[in-house]
């Protein structure tokens, strides 16, 4: 099968991977200017692969009691375990013509799965280490779905995917203090929180928002300024990946990590952003974005 044929299949898999390509469009804004820049069955790909990973994240988010949700998990682990092509789910109908395509880790999948598993068993985190456990299960494996997409010989560039995807998910975890606080979630890592005053008891929930909007002046900044530090690691090591791939996928994987570092930026050159709702780079920014990581990456 060449590289042009996955979008032109079947009219089921034509159908389905439309399907995922609006799911992208719809829900993830800064991940889709990235896949922009791909080629239409790169770009078709890794919609499938998005539009399954907001589906295991809907339901590790959603309303219903942590057993349904625990039950719902195993059927998408199965699932993606027999990636059938008749699936009544257009998500794995555009994911197994994907996954013939560019022969997908499903191992990822399980991680991603796992990952999402720990959030509905409030897993909490001690220590950094331990987070970066869970960001190697919910992002470190869409990296590597990614990389599958992309291509590349080199035998690091699986490693690299992975940290990119961890650098991401920090992003992600400092972005969403609030949402997270709001609802019954903290993911900084306790030995953080302690080292930065964050006060006793403020673990999750409005009120730990009001007690932390009220502390001491500089404390939620300090905070915010380390975990952002550490976060630039993770992306100047990641970035890595770039050289390992093609110039289109590089672009991609370019113009996705320099939007989430700006989002990293904004929210570390005024941390209280981060109390005040979800941070954000404005379209026309996130446009320009893409458009320079083309340039520079070549075409």
């Amino acid at each position: 099968m060449s590289t042009t044929e996955l979008s032109t299949g079947s009219s089921e898999t034509s159908e389905a991977l439309r399907h995922c390509a609006a799911v992208t469009r719809r829900e993830a804004a800064n991940f889709y200017y990235g896949i922009r820049l791909l080629p239409r069955a790169k770009f078709d790909a890794l919609c499938a692969i998005y539009a399954f990973a907001r589906s295991v994240d809907d339901i590790g988010d959603g309303s219903l009691d942590s057993e349904q949700k625990i039950a719902d998990l195993a059927l998408a682990r199965s699932a993606v375990e027999e990636m059938n092509g008749t699936s009544p789910d257009p998500v794995i109908v555009a994911l197994a013509s994907v996954e013939r395509q560019f022969a997908l880790p499903r191992d990822a999948f399980i991680d991603l799965i796992d990952g999402v598993q720990m959030d509905i068993t409030g897993t909490s985190y001690e220590s950094f280490d331990e987070l970066v456990v869970y960001c190697r299960r919910v992002a470190g494996s869409i990296g590597r779905l990614c990389l599958a997409v992309f291509g590349s010989r080199d035998p690091a560039a699986d490693a690299l995917a992975d940290d990119l995807g961890v650098a991401l998910q920090l992003t992600n975890i400092l972005r969403d203090v609030r949402e997270d606080a709001l609802n019954g979630r903290v993911y900084l890592p306790a030995e953080d929180l302690r080292r930065f005053g964050w006060p006793p008891g403020a673990a999750a929930g409005a009120e730990a928002i009001a007690v932390v909007s009220a502390g001491e002046p500089g404390t939620l900044a300090e905070l915010v300024h380390f975990e952002a530090q550490r976060n630039r690691e993770w992306y100047t090591r990641g970035k890595g990946l770039i050289a390992l791939v093609d110039r289109r996928s590089g672009a991609c994987a370019l113009a996705m990590s320099q939007i989430y570092e700006g989002v990293l930026e904004r929210i570390d050159a005024r941390p209280e952003r981060i109390l005040e709702g979800r941070v954000s780079l404005p379209t026309l920014a996130k446009t320009r974005v893409a458009l320079r990581s083309l340039l520079w990456h070549g075409t």
